[in-house]
């Protein structure tokens, strides 16, 4: 069997992706063959074009950071036919994938492949965020930064579910979506931390900021006594020439001051990734919580947004949709 992958030979532009096709290993001991039927446009792939996301792996390879398909074979005759997603990190831009059997996590019936897709890592980030890092009470009030993000709209609809308010940033085109989802749109190109004050005169429970920046600075400014800042990016020096590892190691500098201080409140630095040195506690908390998202989402309480269903083919025309700043949710592949 052959597969076709979309490779990422260096530092290029969108159209230098190249489409390729080699022959797939069979599954061994512990391994599934999965077709894949949607996978996903992420900001993580839009830095590893640039050479700026944090570990990735060296030029070329296949990028990629989730998966939902069907398992074609694995060593275990129940997963046989049936539909999973998988975390990747990379690797999930091609038609057919070999992962391992306890990375899979099954998908419920009913749920469109592309729409479930958009749940995956997502999903995860949000879940954990708001319910394991922030651990916000219903009632309180959240500042979601990118509301109209593939990881913004996922947070902004999870949080509302568990009764929480959000003030959600986005550009003034996107404003309406955002507010659809529940929450309170607020212009990002206006002066963010005053209108985050009259909306929230005591502060807010928890920020999510996936920028970074000197505008750090002000989402840990908004937090009330109490609050927490959870970071989760740096969006802002994506272009920023010199070491990619930099501006990271600048953030997580800045919040380790911040909670070296006896200030009441937290900040804390989120990634996806950071547990797996216990990887069996590692996939049952994503299993848990990403069981948790799709059921939400089989419910009807989340609803998924899917900016673009485009080919794996045209991954090119993909990934500069995501990176215009235009969309709402989540760009998606479908081989």
């Amino acid at each position: 069997m052959t597969t076709t992958e979309i490779v990422l030979p260096g530092i290029v532009e969108p159209d230098g992706l190249r489409v390729e096709h080699r022959e797939l290993p069979r599954p061994g001991a512990g391994e599934a063959l999965i077709r894949v039927e949607a996978t996903g446009v992420s900001f993580a792939e839009q830095q590893m074009r640039r050479g700026k996301y944090y570990d990735q792996p060296p030029f070329p390879f296949v990028p990629g950071y989730d998966v939902v398909g069907t398992v074609l074979e694995a060593d275990d005759p129940t997963l046989a036919g049936r539909r999973v997603a998988a975390l990747t990190k990379t690797g999930g831009w091609r038609s057919h994938v070999v992962l391992p059997a306890a990375d899979l996590v099954p998908v419920p019936d009913g749920l469109d492949a592309a729409e479930a897709e958009t749940f995956v890592v997502n999903g995860i980030t949000a879940w954990q965020m708001l319910h394991r890092s922030a651990r916000v009470r219903r009632g309180g009030t959240i500042l979601v930064h990118g509301a109209n993000g593939g990881v913004g709209t996922t947070l902004v609809q999870l949080a509302r579910a568990a009764g929480i308010s959000v003030i959600g940033t986005a550009s003034a085109r996107n404003q309406d979506v955002v507010t659809a989802l529940g929450a309170t749109a607020v212009d990002y190109r206006g002066d963010v931390p005053a209108r985050v004050r009259e909306l929230a005169p005591a502060g807010v429970d928890a920020v999510f900021d996936h920028v970074g920046g000197p505008g750090i600075v002000d989402s840990f400014r908004l937090l009330a006594p109490g609050g927490t800042l959870v970071a989760y990016g740096s969006a802002s020096t994506k272009d920023d020439p010199g070491n990619s590892r930099l501006p990271v190691l600048k953030l997580l500098a800045r919040l380790l001051w911040w909670n070296a201080l006896p200030n009441r409140r937290r900040a804390h630095f989120y990634n996806v990734w950071g547990g797996k040195r216990n990887l069996p506690r590692f996939r049952a908390r994503l299993a848990e919580d990403l069981t948790a998202v799709f059921g939400l989402a089989a419910c009807g309480t989340l609803q998924p947004q899917v900016a673009a269903r485009l080919p794996l083919t045209e991954a090119a025309k993909a990934l500069t949709l995501a990176e215009s700043g235009t969309v709402t949710g989540k760009v998606v592949l479908v081989p």
